[in-house]
């Protein structure tokens, strides 16, 4: 995903429009994300600054962010030097990763004062640093580096503030095509590499289109191509777009192409917001749910382990008979059978052609005792077969019901994961933590919510207690009820007792969404009223029987689901 210069260069261009406005709210929902909220012209504007190391950006957002009780100490530090203060200048250096943000604002005894707001998008060196621009001095930072960490650049309140090293590149912007030919070498050849060291804010992605364009042309083609680039780069003529092929990505270049299908925007930041959406959370939720996907990935490959096994020992218990067998004919034959004898050929009365077979015997035992062996080995294996048919089907239940584990977690938010840990704590798989303070309040159950084309309610669950709170307490007896048939997933519930067939495809979308078949085409999702569905004794949680049901089939497309969010 190449954030590059020039994507910083078209989001600066498009920021512009907040210069003048107002800084009403400033807040910081995780430790590498700020908002601020700025009133122009009229209009409230979000924007969005992450300093993540994958997901460094600068735009305006629409998103909803969920805000800690307790401010971080370096949102007090914004709010105390920016808030209520104006915006003069959204200033971008040259063609770097770097905005600068000139704010205007008045202490505490009434003086106007300058501040500059610097962003620096590079990827784990991103940072969001307060200067004050009088003494070049840093008032805080998001993050702190220290001299033991970079000592040739301290990022800490009260030092210098020291810009990023020039890594000596050109601003493409100030050459033309001619110019730019005469600095390659075309006889060391790699000429995409040659543009990434020499031209300022260009990325692999640019770099590569570039080299396509002109490949195995004259220098005046190179030239051509060069100029084609830098046109819409000089007059802001971008064509934001977003690529979904095996890898999605995006741009802003109408001359960067790349595989898949391409979707458009009309702004920056509408793609950016769109392309971002719910990846740095998705992130976050993947490192703090890491112990616990290792623990269902542990339990659900035991369990499968087990199950071969128990099939290995059905396999042997279907000999039951036949040790049953070799008794009878051993005790009708005893009288044949000396202690010491390692075996013995007995006829077979239960064959019809009256053949003999020979037995096994254990020579330190007497005929009667061998007998007796034979008789054992039949009531064991005989009753090991109804134990182990139990065993399979409760492994396989478990299975279920940590396959149904593995999904939520899969598409949890950061909000489930307290959810899905107190569960396994409570159903043994984890050890509940032995905690000294007060009692948690009981907190909120959360399902998320959905509106159908014609008004009508619907409510999904994301994880089990949100699955059952919907189904068991929510939902009334004659609403309708939704599930993937046969796949994990999660419960899904209209608000209605005759919803139209457009609603039940719409609230199959989002079961189908919330389910192991996300990805999926057609998926077959079952629906039937609440009152067909009942959860068996001592059954897990988020597990259920139902019957009457009907079955859609369906295809979750995200745009259109989101489309239906309340």
């Amino acid at each position: 995903m190449p954030f590059d210069g020039v994507v910083t260069r078209a989001v600066t261009n498009e920021l512009k429009g907040l210069e003048g406005g107002r800084i009403q709210k400033i807040y910081q929902p995780t430790g590498s994300e700020l908002i601020l909220t700025v009133r122009n012209k009229g209009t409230n504007h979000s924007l969005l600054i992450s300093t993540h190391s994958s997901y460094a950006r600068a735009h305006l957002t629409d998103q909803k962010f969920t805000n800690p009780k307790e401010p971080p100490m370096f949102c007090m530090v914004l709010r105390k030097y920016l808030a209520a203060g104006f915006i003069d200048r959204i200033e971008q250096v040259d063609l770097e990763r770097i905005i600068h943000i000139s704010i205007r604002s008045k202490d505490e005894i009434g003086d106007e004062k300058n501040k500059i707001l610097i962003i620096e998008l590079m990827g784990k060196h991103s940072n969001a640093i307060l200067v004050d621009p009088e003494r070049h001095v840093i008032l805080d930072s998001l993050k702190h580096i220290s001299p033991a960490q970079n000592r040739h650049r301290t990022i800490l309140p009260g030092q210098t503030y020291i810009a990023p090293p020039e890594q000596g590149k050109i601003n493409p912007l100030s050459l033309d095509g001619n110019e730019f030919v005469k600095k390659l070498d075309f006889n060391q050849g790699k000429i995409d590499k040659q543009m990434m060291n020499l031209l300022m804010g260009f990325s692999p992605v640019i770099t590569q289109s570039l080299a396509n364009q002109a490949y195995l042309g004259s220098n005046e083609q190179y030239a051509k191509a060069f100029d084609s680039f830098k046109h819409p780069i000089a007059e802001h003529d971008y064509e934001p777009k977003i690529f979904t092929g095996t890898k999605e990505d995006f741009h802003v270049l109408k001359g960067v192409n790349l595989a898949g299908e391409v979707e458009t925007f009309n702004s920056i930041s509408a793609m950016l917001d769109t392309y971002y959406e719910g990846k740095a959370e998705r992130d976050r939720v993947k490192n703090q749910t890491h112990d616990i996907m290792r623990l269902l990935k542990n339990e659900k490959a035991k369990n499968e382990r087990k199950i071969k096994k128990q099939q290995i020992t059905l396999k042997k218990a279907e000999k039951a008979d036949d040790y049953q067998k070799s008794g009878e004919l051993l005790t009708a034959h005893l009288h044949r059978v000396k202690q010491g004898d390692e075996t013995v050929s007995v006829m077979d009365y239960y064959d019809p052609e009256q053949n003999e077979i020979t037995l096994q015997l254990n020579p330190n035992k007497t005929p009667s005792e061998n007998a007796q062996h034979y008789f054992k080995q039949y009531q064991k294996l005989k009753k090991s077969k109804e134990i182990v048919h139990v065993e399979i089907e409760k492994a396989k239940k478990e299975i279920e019901y940590l396959e149904r584990l593995i999904q939520q977690l899969e598409q949890a938010r950061e909000d489930d994961i307290e959810d899905i840990r107190e569960e396994l704590q409570e159903e043994g798989y984890i050890k509940k933590r032995q905690s000294k303070t007060k009692k948690k309040k009981q907190k909120w159950v959360t399902p998320d919510h959905y509106q159908s084309s014609d008004g009508t309610e619907i409510i999904a669950g994301r994880n089990n207690k949100q699955n059952e709170f919907i189904t068991n307490r929510m939902a009334n007896k004659e609403d309708l009820w939704l599930h993937t048939k046969d796949i994990p997933g999660s419960h899904v519930i209209i608000r209605s007792n005759d919803p139209s067939e457009k609603t039940i495809l719409e609230a199959a979308m989002i079961a189908a969404y919330y389910s192991k078949a996300k990805l999926s085409s057609s998926v077959p999702v079952d629906y039937t009223k609440i009152k067909h569905v009942r959860k068996p004794n001592g059954a897990k949680p988020g597990y259920v029987t139902y019957e009457n049901q009907q079955t859609v089939y369906v295809t979750p497309v995200e745009k259109e689901i989101n489309k239906l969010k309340a």
